[in-house]
């Protein structure tokens, strides 16, 4: 059975759900998005990729600062089967969640209860964690608090970043959506209650966060960089410029934190050092060690704290 569906997501990791309901066969009666944004140069407008794809397609957008009244007689009014929210970046009032009838479902890159909230994808790289994956879950009054129906997991190797992870959580996730989408049709969805004594909390990231402390341990170091690539980028400042790491290995050299131990930008750091193999100075491209080398000097024994 085709379900009327009202659709919630903003960036580009929503786009893949999106595309998939509406390939599927379902209707996606409604779209709603974050409000398009000023960049600075030029001033032009840019529209979510999530607003892109609903114009290309033909259905119809909203991008309010908040759901309002007018809002909550469209939901009531419009009498969809379900709602679907994917990155939506705004929270739904209760009075939303409360509509007799209507199930919210939530698509959350991690396995809940694990790593709630905003950045649950940094996080996991930051810890150290071995694995990850998606959630599908009810949305209740509570931050990524409801009951899930379905979770895929993954497995996160040494060298995956932040932008290769959201990718395959993006695309696994939309498999994730479709196959909840069919279990509900049938209504054979079940829902499991999150074991709240393993929960963990995935904060917004903050900019003081993205600096590389030479004197953490070398594989910390690694999962910041790992986490922070592509973006905003885990830097650290040489000669007042900022300079992003996007990739590095750990050695077994010791050294005092933050000194370089060799011609080939091996840094020393509170346990092991890490060898920089690509890296971005302020307003250049990402080049290689070996290439970056050969415009900027960084010599041995220089302390880059």
């Amino acid at each position: 059975m085709a379900l009327r569906i009202i659709f919630m997501g903003t960036p580009e990791f929503s786009v893949p759900s999106l595309r998939s309901i509406i390939d599927s066969g379902h209707r996606v009666i409604r779209v709603y998005t974050q409000p398009p944004k000023k960049k600075s140069r030029g001033q032009k407008i840019h529209k979510s990729p999530i607003h892109l794809v609903a114009d290309t397609e033909g259905i119809e957008v909203k991008y309010p600062n908040y759901l309002s009244d007018e809002d909550y007689n469209y939901f009531l009014k419009s009498k969809p089967d379900l709602v679907v929210v994917v990155a939506y970046g705004k929270l739904i009032p209760k009075k939303f969640l409360d509509i007799r009838n209507l199930l919210f479902i939530n698509l959350h890159a991690s396995l809940l209860p694990k790593w709630r909230g905003a950045a649950p994808i940094e996080r996991a790289l930051l810890n150290l964690d071995k694995e990850t994956g998606v959630s599908i879950m009810k949305i209740t009054h509570g931050l990524d608090e409801g009951p899930y129906m379905k979770q895929v997991k993954v497995k996160i190797e040494k060298k995956t970043n932040s932008g290769e992870l959201k990718k395959k959580l993006s695309s696994l996730g939309a498999q994730a959506i479709i196959d909840s989408l069919k279990t509900i049709s049938l209504k054979g969805e079940q829902f499991v209650n999150q074991d709240e004594s393993k929960s963990t909390y995935a904060k917004k990231i903050v900019k003081s966060e993205t600096k590389i402390d030479w004197s953490s341990e070398a594989k910390y170091i690694l999962g910041k960089i790992n986490a922070f690539n592509p973006k905003p980028g885990a830097w650290f400042e040489y000669e007042n410029k900022r300079i992003k790491v996007l990739e590095a290995d750990e050695v077994i050299k010791q050294g005092r934190a933050g000194k370089v131990l060799d011609s080939n930008l091996t840094v020393a750091t509170g346990k092991n050092s890490i060898k920089i193999l690509k890296l971005q100075k302020e307003g250049k491209n990402i080049v290689n060690a070996e290439n970056f080398l050969a415009g900027n000097k960084i010599e041995k024994g220089s302390d880059l704290n």
